[in-house]
């Protein structure tokens, strides 16, 4: 969701891995790459509010193929764990679910754009729209990210739908998707996570 610590959680879990000697990157989406990067400043870009659902579909997943091809299966392949902010999930809850595009036609491309790669685990950080949203426009305000707002001044029908649309994924990956209340704290998040990764670290070793 929009405000749920997802960046302070995953540079907390960069640091920890880093720490047990397991190499990562750390990454985003929309993003990660140089040409992601400019389809980022378009796509969150506010002065772009006539931008049509089924153009800001295609942009998310060209945005993805660049990424995944430069520099998600590269780094995989080195044998390093890639930890993203924000996967092809994000793509069914806010185009899917948030602007009501048809959910195959989602799941086609992003197998296509991701080239069948899916995380491991993934983990869903909770919080209600109205919250979440509040949380998101101040930090745009406090870091001067007016330029990458343009979801935030959706209304906040758009936001519930979304989580929806998240909290609908979860429960049909419930294996992989983990949902982690945000009301608890950030110190209590972190460590839900670290257990979760600890855990499948040691599966990864027994295979």
């Amino acid at each position: 969701m929009e405000g749920s610590g997802k960046t302070t959680q995953i540079q907390r879990l960069k640091k920890y891995l880093t720490q047990k000697g397991i190499r990562c990157k750390v990454t985003r989406e929309p993003g990660g790459s140089l040409i992601g990067e400019k389809i980022r400043k378009i796509l969150l870009n506010p002065d772009h509010c006539d931008m049509v659902p089924i153009t800001e579909f295609f942009l998310y997943e060209a945005a993805r193929a660049q990424h995944v091809e430069e520099v998600i299966k590269p780094y995989m392949e080195k044998g390093g764990v890639v930890l993203c902010d924000r996967f092809s999930d994000a793509t069914f809850a806010y185009q899917g679910y948030g602007r009501r595009i048809d959910l195959r036609w989602i799941q086609r491309l992003n197998r296509f754009s991701s080239q069948g790669i899916r995380p491991d685990v993934t983990f869903l950080l909770d919080c209600s729209s109205d919250v979440g949203l509040k949380r998101a426009i101040q930090r745009n305000q406090t870091l001067k990210q007016e330029k990458e707002e343009r979801f935030e001044r959706e209304a906040i029908q758009f936001h519930r739908r979304v989580r929806k649309g998240y909290l609908a994924v979860a429960r049909k990956e419930p294996r992989r998707v983990k949902v982690i209340d945000t009301r608890q704290g950030e110190e209590w998040v972190f460590e839900k996570i670290r257990k979760i990764v600890d855990n499948l670290i040691k599966e990864t070793k027994k295979n």
